[in-house]
């Protein structure tokens, strides 16, 4: 996904080009992979010629958004504040990532 919101539309030969460095993945596991993110509507296809282009259908902030809301609900029964104190352990938050969480948190509850 990353290798699309940089660019799209991409036909699956660039995206393989585009992970080659990272990952070992042959252009076969990365068709069945877009495929699948295809069917779930995460991308969508447009033929040009022999070959598809993907493009995202959801943008980065939308899939953190459900990738957090679905960690927290795994791990957390659906709570935030264990989430964040997990993160906080060990040093998972900097000073920077800190003064964040409060002014989000101040804002949130001039909200309510």
């Amino acid at each position: 996904m990353e290798v699309l919101w940089a660019k799209s539309p991409l036909p699956a030969s660039d995206i393989a080009e585009a992970l080659a460095a990272q990952k070992k993945w042959n252009i076969k596991t990365i068709k069945t992979l877009l495929s699948r993110l295809v069917d779930k509507q995460a991308l969508s296809t447009t033929k040009d010629g022999r070959r598809f282009l993907y493009t995202p259908l959801i943008s980065r902030e939308r899939y953190a958004a459900k990738a957090a809301r679905s960690l927290s609900d795994r791990l957390f029964g659906g709570r935030a504040a264990p989430l964040v104190a997990h993160l906080a352990e060990g040093d998972g938050l900097s000073a920077e990532d800190i003064a964040e969480l409060e002014a989000i948190l101040a804002e949130l509850k001039h909200e309510h």
